[in-house]
């Protein structure tokens, strides 16, 4: 145990004033080092000059911050000499916090520098969850469909059957909105909404094979929505305004078709350019046209309440089938009679009332289904000249399931705007599924309100022509009908504007992924930075659709492409959560894989039911880009992309897997732990227990575990022994629950044989990127320190992570649980090692009912309020649950203990060597300086954690093994279990999704 303070001699006090004032430099002779030079003219392994792959974050910081100072007095332990290029924490946490908002710094795999250059900057945030999502995700859903289908679907279906297809729809949208609020809050979603996420879960070539359709499925909506506006205008608004034919036009005619061709090409034009000319037009009209939606729906529904009311038409039932308005002149039989043929005797002939309202009992009526053919007044029944007919080729429950399903689309506008929220991972699942919440209830109430207040033939007439040629649900509106045409017309208008402003920049982002090389002349913006040559080429595509001039056939259209990118978000979240990743921690809870399961099947279903021929057609062209991908990818690492169709299955994979380091969010610790064994009378003894325990416990990492041992003489001599201890390590790995492999080597010494391992273990991708190597316990009378020291610069060479585990009692587990805290205490940049270990042993049913507590050292210079901020922040934006503290080292004064601690190692060490007493250096005070001052700091916070997480220190050029065992050893007196981990040299953690 260290002397007391106040047990020191009154030299000790005084030496240690003069050393803080700079009147006393000590110098030491020599070192072990030195001593084994002279003996062996060698410089041992750990002493060669070694890569720093953080070297380049101190030319970030000290670019940023201008003060960076690797040599700080307070924790000279952890950054002299060998640790320079690593930055503290507190220089850097407030980088990790800003981060941009258009673009992922994650794109390729990062090194540390890159990782930490793209953070730097910091998009402004100020939306809520009211206006950022619910608003704008409820402007997306309602829309054309509403207005102008909806009734004709419930007359059609029923209203039985009317509710089963919203119900299906407004389901499968809702299942689809879960698994987008996990991936969503799973980190960051900078842009490109659907696109982004897919591509980055499922990779380039599902994400680019979904962009494109999503990116159809967007450029047809807008389509759709500007022949609905047509529609509107033509059939409800300004019936005269038609350019091919006496106005108003027949909806059935082929002049009306015209219409909806040269007015759509028209007003396209007019949309493509207020969108060139600027976005912010586009945001300023969408909230008007928000508004008269909504305005719009509060209209229809006081008119559900007060119908029937002074205005609403009556309509003219002849036989039946309804007339239309300027044929049924005064609806009597002898009118009708002395203009149409048909008209008999024998044929009923009244007047009755189109909205009835809720007293009546057409809801009863309504509640069947009225499946017509073309040309159909009632079923099997045709209609006659003047009266109102089915005018679709036919319906059914199918082809009214795909013309409806694009009213429950539009989900993804939150994450749309993820860059722009004040909190994504809060306002992102409330405000998406309280809209799909919000516009089901719409959905279903106006369902059940429609069936109860209008008769069933009106609700059939799709173009309003037995009632002069009115909306249906206008006529439904208080107090007048123009409230609903109106936000009808903005609401098509508006939604057309903002798929004409997305679907370009989808488009753009695509190309700029260089994924498909046909797209890389749409990748180039502008001058100001719009998507120009996208929005050109989106023109082009809904003019197409806009050539069709029919709002029900490019409806399926579009069910079809949205059903196909909803189905890959929840395939995106079901994968995810079966994998348990590492990078995999939504903020969002409220998700199972077998919910996401279910809404894929039901996207797929729905595909298959609206039409098996578009479905096909989709999945096809699907493949076929993902093929390409494939192809292209392939093609561009190997220079042939049908190569890899002939290997075998492991070969492919590991090939694939080889072909880049893994990216930040798939590291997940890949562990080479060393094992001692004790070998006696023929047969083998684990030593060490815990390292294989502790790799065990961080399988939740999904990594691969090898255990490794080494026995010493040689291989011919041994090899039954060694095959021996192999299976002790397997029976080791099986007890541990760790999926992995055992190895034994045989050497003629421990440095060389774990040398050779670390460097040599694992085939291909499949290799370790940590190591873990058991505490030397007996380091002051064995060489195990020096071991050790060989291992960590081994590591460091390879940029390898590195572990060295100290428990002084028994490892946690199932049986016994540790229940108290797992505590980090991170001091050094470490690419978020730390952090990322101490999540994935809470993983562990041995360490979960642990909390979790972060701590960073705030020094004199450091502005501790914000650092605390900064870390909360920064924890936030990780998805993980945990406690953050900044704690105060501000003295960096050598007190007079250190001096004592200093001096009895000189003292231990001189007698060990045989060597002259020396003075300790002024930086091995210091050293000494940093870890008592930490441990007081450490057992005062952290004494009863069950796991103290700390950054290891890298030991210095030519670093006396003895000298460095002493620091840790100090820096841990008092603390139960210890778990030093140093990082590999890149980042292994993100904010981003």
């Amino acid at each position: 145990m260290p002397a007391s303070p106040r047990g020191l001699k009154k030299s000790h006090a005084r030496e240690a004033m003069e050393l803080n004032e700079g009147l006393l430099t000590p110098n030491s002779p020599g070192s072990l080092i030195e001593i084994e030079e002279q003996k062996a003219g060698i410089r041992p392994a750990w002493s060669l000059s070694r890569p720093n792959p953080y070297s380049t974050l101190s030319d970030i910081v000290s670019e940023q911050a201008g003060d960076y100072d690797a040599e700080s007095d307070t924790l000279t332990l952890f950054t002299a000499d060998g640790n320079t290029g690593v930055p503290k924490v507190s220089n850097v946490l407030n980088k990790l916090v800003k981060f941009p908002g258009g673009e992922n710094p994650n794109e390729e795999v990062l090194s540390a520098q890159e990782s930490m250059l793209a953070l730097l900057k910091k998009a402004p945030v100020k939306l809520d969850t009211l206006a950022g999502v619910y608003l704008p995700t409820i402007q997306n859903i309602f829309g054309v469909i509403l207005f102008l289908r909806v009734p004709w679907i419930v007359g059609t279906a029923g209203v039985g059957q009317a509710l089963l297809i919203v119900a299906i729809c407004c389901t499968t949208t809702l299942l689809t909105a879960l698994s987008l609020s996990a991936i969503a809050t799973n980190g960051v979603v900078p842009a490109g909404g659907a696109y982004f996420m897919i591509s980055r879960n499922l990779g380039p070539e599902f994400g680019g094979a979904v962009g494109i359709l999503f990116y159809l499925g967007t450029t047809f909506a807008g389509a759709m929505y500007i022949l609905g506006a047509i529609e509107l205008l033509l059939v409800y608004i300004a019936p005269g305004m038609s350019a091919f034919g006496p106005g108003p036009v027949d909806p059935d005619s082929v002049d009306f078709v015209n219409n909806l061709r040269l007015y759509g090409s028209a007003v396209l034009m007019m949309l493509v350019i207020v969108v060139f000319i600027g976005v912010k037009y586009v945001n300023r009209f969408g909230g008007v046209c928000l508004f008269a939606v909504i305005l719009s729906i509060l209209c229809i529904f006081i008119g559900f309440f007060s119908t029937p009311f002074a205005g609403q038409p009556d309509v003219c039932l002849a036989g039946q089938g309804l007339m239309e308005s300027d044929e049924a002149g005064d609806c009597t039989q002898e009118y009708l009679r002395s203009v149409f043929d048909w008209v008999t005797n024998t044929t009923s002939v009244e007047r009755i009332q189109g909205f009835p309202g809720l007293t009546s009992d057409v809801g009863s009526q309504n509640a069947k289904s009225t499946y017509l053919g073309q040309g159909e007044v009632a079923h099997g029944v045709d209609g006659f000249k003047g009266q109102v007919a089915e005018t679709s080729e036919s319906t059914s429950f199918a082809i009214l399931l795909a013309i409806f399903f694009p009213s429950v689309t539009g989900i993804m506008a939150g994450s749309n705007r993820s860059g722009d929220l004040k909190d994504p991972s809060a306002s992102i699942p409330t405000g998406t599924i309280a809209a799909v919440m919000t516009t089901s209830m719409v959905y279903f109430c106006s369902v059940i309100l429609l069936g109860a207040t209008t008769e069933g033939t009106v609700l059939r007439d799709k173009f309003g022509e037995s009632i002069g040629g009115r909306m249906v649900l206008a006529q439904l509106s208080w107090p007048t009908e123009w409230i609903v045409l109106i936000g009808a017309l903005l609401s098509c208008l508006g939604a057309a504007l903002q798929s004409l402003t997305g679907a370009p920049r989808l488009l753009q982002a695509i190309a700029q992924d260089d994924l498909i090389k046909a797209l890389e002349f749409f990748g180039k913006a502008s001058e100001s930075g719009e998507p120009t040559r996208a929005l050109i080429l989106t023109a082009c595509i809904a003019e197409a659709g806009i050539l069709i001039a029919s709002l029900d056939t490019v409806a399926p259209i579009i069910t079809m492409f949205f059903l196909m990118c909803y189905a890959f978000v929840n395939l995106a979240c079901a994968i995810q959560s079966l994998l348990k990743s590492p990078s995999w921690r939504p903020r969002y809870k409220y998700y199972h894989w077998s919910l996401s399961a279910t809404g894929m099947v039901m996207c797929v279903l729905l595909m298959l039911i609206s039409s098996w021929v578009y479905a096909v057609v989709a999945m096809m062209f699907a493949g076929v880009i993902y093929h390409y991908i494939q192809y292209r990818g392939a093609a561009k690492e190997w220079g042939d992309g049908l190569r890899g169709l002939s290997m075998q299955a492991a070969k492919f994979s590991l090939l694939r897997l080889e072909e880049t380091p893994p990216h930040t969010k798939n590291w997940r610790p890949q562990v080479l732990a060393f094992a001692r064994l004790e070998v006696s009378d023929g047969s083998t003894k684990l030593l060490e227990p815990s390292l294989v325990h502790l790799a065990g416990q961080l399988k939740g990492g999904k990594g691969l575990t090898m255990i490794a041992s080494v026995l010493l003489g040689r291989y011919q001599d041994r090899w039954q022994e060694a095959a021996a201890g192999q299976k002790t390590l397997k029976r080791a790995l099986k007890t541990a629950s760790a999926d992995g492999f055992a190895q034994v080597m045989v050497g003629s010494d421990i440095e060389s044989a774990v040398t050779y391992l670390i460097q040599g273990s694992g085939l291909g991708a499949l290799r370790h990127n940590t190591v873990i190597l058991g505490w030397p316990h007996r380091w002051r009378t064995q060489h195990s320190a020096s071991i050790l020291l060989q291992a960590m610069s081994v590591s460091r060479s390879a940029n390898l992570a590195f572990m060295v585990p100290k428990y002084e009692s028994a490892t946690p587990s199932e049986s016994n649980p540790a229940r108290n805290s797992i505590d980090v205490w991170w001091i050094m940049h470490d690419g978020g090692m730390l952090i990322l270990i101490a999540f994935l042993l809470r993983q562990d049913k041995a360490w979960s009912r642990c909390r979790l507590r972060i701590f960073c050292v705030a020094e004199a210079d450091d502005n501790s309020i914000q650092m605390e901020q900064d870390l909360a922040l920064f924890v936030r934006l990780l998805r993980i649950d945990a406690e953050v503290f900044v704690v105060e080292m501000v003295n960096s004064d050598i007190t007079p203990h250190t001096v004592s601690r200093a001096r009895e190692f000189e003292e231990s060490r001189a007698a060990a060597y045989g060597t002259p007493l020396a003075s300790p250096s002024q930086t091995s005070l210091r050293r000494m300086n940093t870890a008592t001052k930490m441990n007081a700091v450490l057992t005062e916070r952290s004494k009863d954690a069950d796991l103290v997480a700390l950054c290891l220190p890298d030991p210095l050029e030519d670093d006396d093994p003895l000298e460095y065992m002493t620091l840790l050893e100090e820096l841990t007196v008092g603390l139960n279990r210890v778990l030093f981990i140093r990082g590999g040299g890149r980042e292994v953690i993100t904010i981003f999704s």
